[in-house]
């Protein structure tokens, strides 16, 4: 197979200045992507600021041969990621890749979790990737062409002590699900990555100034190749979740059984226990490819279509 290329590509990548960004940033340059490497280099938490870390990895792809910039706006403000997008623009004409890879965490469960702490997490993860989608968007839909790569999370499987961020995660999806649709008309393809890597946000010490990036058995570079294959022009899906990490590279994917069928009046509560193992049988399981696709399926009955034939 031929190397996959970035030459003439211009990306963002946000959160880029340690661990899982870094690597996302130079594997991109490396492979010869001209990369804006935004950062503001705050806490895990996101607290502070620090110019220092996407300076850093800036001036490590140019060293090697790349080119890059380095910038330090917010992802959680409209005008922050509108500057982000501007300065790939003012630095390299054009915009092809967005990877918005930004993020803090606070651990905290319930009823420890307050709104605040909830607010923080939406703040960056949601609104950041929204706010960054908003502003690169309108020129993709002009260049007829754009690849985006939002940050999800196995961390909305449930932990006891991360519902904020679970929260923020699983809103993402969402996101990424409905630009999927919105972006096909136009080129524009829109998928998720959930990382498996020991960075200071997995568990790991703090990153230091110069992009420690993991434990040597789960690197953030582990997870990279992911990345820029979802980042590539090549890439032939949109809308869909990759879990990469310590060798591994698999899909996550939302399903629905076929569940029961009542039949015979309205139905009761005592129909809905009563028929509880058929609602939950995971066989036959389908993977609607969108919303409409389910509701075609979930009311095929009344239409006597088989709901395996709206998956995707």
């Amino acid at each position: 197979m031929d190397e996959l290329s970035f030459a003439g590509r211009v990306a963002v990548v946000t959160g880029a200045g340690r661990g899982l960004g870094r690597a996302y940033a130079r594997l991109l340059a490396e492979r010869g992507a001209k990369v804006v490497v935004n950062d503001l280099g705050g806490s895990m938490e996101g607290e502070g600021t620090d110019a220092g870390p996407a300076r850093q990895v800036a001036e490590e792809i140019t060293a090697a041969g790349g080119e890059a910039v380095a910038d330090t706006n917010d992802v959680s403000s409209q005008a922050g990621s509108q500057a982000i997008v501007n300065a790939a623009l003012d630095a390299f004409g054009r915009i092809d890749i967005l990877v918005n890879n930004a993020g803090i965490i606070r651990w905290a469960g319930l009823p420890e979790a307050d709104l605040d702490n909830l607010r923080r997490h939406l703040a960056v993860h949601l609104v950041g990737s929204f706010n960054t989608m908003w502003a690169a968007w309108p020129h993709f839909v002009e260049q007829g062409y754009g690849r985006v790569v939002l940050t999800t999370s196995a961390g909305l499987f449930g932990l006891d002590n991360n519902v904020s961020y679970a929260a923020a995660k699983g809103g993402v999806i969402g996101l990424a699900r409905s630009a999927k649709l919105a972006g096909e008309p136009h080129g524009i393809k829109v998928n998720l990555i959930a990382p498996a890597a020991m960075t200071r946000m997995g568990g790991a010490e703090d990153d230091d100034a110069q992009g420690t990036s993991g434990q040597s058995y789960m690197p953030a570079e582990a997870v990279a190749p992911m990345v820029a294959y979802l980042a590539h022009e090549s890439c032939p899906v949109s809308g869909e979740i990759y879990a990469a990490g310590a060798d591994r590279f698999a899909r996550f994917f939302i399903g629905s059984t076929q569940g029961y069928v009542h039949q015979g009046g309205a139905a009761t509560v005592e129909d809905v226990a009563e028929n509880w193992d058929a609602i939950n049988d995971e066989k036959d399981y389908y993977v609607p490819s969108d919303l409409m696709a389910w509701t075609g399926a979930f009311l095929g009955h009344r239409f006597h279509q088989d709901p395996g034939s709206a998956s995707a």
